[in-house]
């Protein structure tokens, strides 16, 4: 089952952060970590959480929404910031589960766009993402 992430989520969910930001061999501060989920649970800054459960109602994967304006269209654009799915879950349909339920919340708020990116070595995933969207031609530079 996919549904909003919850404050009485945040030990559960705290793990899955940690588990994600591990496998991208990243960190930030606790500080960090307590904000992000305060804004994905009261949904601001145009941020949204959501995460999926098994029927015992367990934890098993997270999405991060922003929504944001963008120059190119009168309507937000839906940016998936973060998925993570636990290694228990792959392969069931959850992480699939979870990019339906960020198209849907997209649709609902009238994103122009949902948009997405990840790294290169991910194949697992990017051999999900080829399935259910396509790929640009854009490269991303940051500073």
């Amino acid at each position: 089952m996919i549904r909003a992430l919850e404050v009485g989520d945040y030990a559960p969910w705290e793990k899955l952060w940690l588990a994600y930001l591990r496998f991208y061999r990243a960190e930030v501060s606790s500080a960090v970590t307590t904000a992000t989920f305060r804004r994905l649970c009261d949904q601001t800054d145009g941020m949204i959480g959501l995460v999926a459960t098994e029927e015992q109602g367990a934890l098993t994967g997270l999405a991060h929404l922003v929504f944001h304006p963008s120059t190119w269209s009168a309507d937000p654009y839906c940016y998936l910031e973060d998925l993570f799915v636990t290694p228990a879950a792959r392969g069931t349909g959850t992480a699939r589960q979870l990019l339906e339920a960020v198209s849907a919340e997209a649709r609902r708020r009238n994103a122009a766009r949902t948009y997405w990116e990840t790294q290169e070595f991910n194949g697992p995933a990017r051999s999900l993402y080829d399935q259910v969207a396509h790929r640009t031609s854009f490269v991303i530079y940051e500073i």
